[in-house]
């Protein structure tokens, strides 16, 4: 891949993670929150492509297990870290998949989604500033 593909390559990653983060936001301001909780893990799932590509210079894996994709990364994730990635993991198969969403929709209260979308917003900003050294 060449350096100029990699780096549109990156941008789109890194523009598709911060608009799902906006999303997110919307859809906690109207209470939405299982999507919200969906869209922060497409956010973190996004920047880490964009990490990826910007490493490796080849396109990212084709996944959706943030874990799994953190390990492909040289990042040290904290161990909290590596929690809020398993745990937003599971929100991408729990609103996708109709036999989990039902305890999913339950769960995500407010206070529940607020939580996971304010580690959320830290832990993106946080790997797009890994994204400027």
């Amino acid at each position: 891949m060449s350096n100029g593909d990699n780096l549109k390559l990156v941008k789109y990653w890194k523009d598709h993670s911060d608009y799902d983060i906006v999303t997110a936001r919307h859809m906690f301001e109207t209470k939405r929150y299982p999507y919200c909780l969906f869209l922060c893990h497409l956010s973190i799932e996004k920047i880490l492509k964009a990490i990826i590509v910007w490493e490796t210079r080849k396109p990212a894996l084709y996944s959706h297990n943030l874990v799994d994709l953190a390990k492909k990364t040289k990042i040290d994730f904290s161990s909290k870290q590596q929690e809020i990635l398993a745990d937003l993991t599971e929100f991408n198969l729990e609103a996708r998949y109709p036999e989990w969403k039902k305890d999913f929709y339950k769960r995500a209260s407010r206070s529940y989604t607020q939580k996971y979308y304010q580690e959320t917003i830290k832990l993106q900003k946080w790997l797009k500033n890994y994204l400027k050294k």
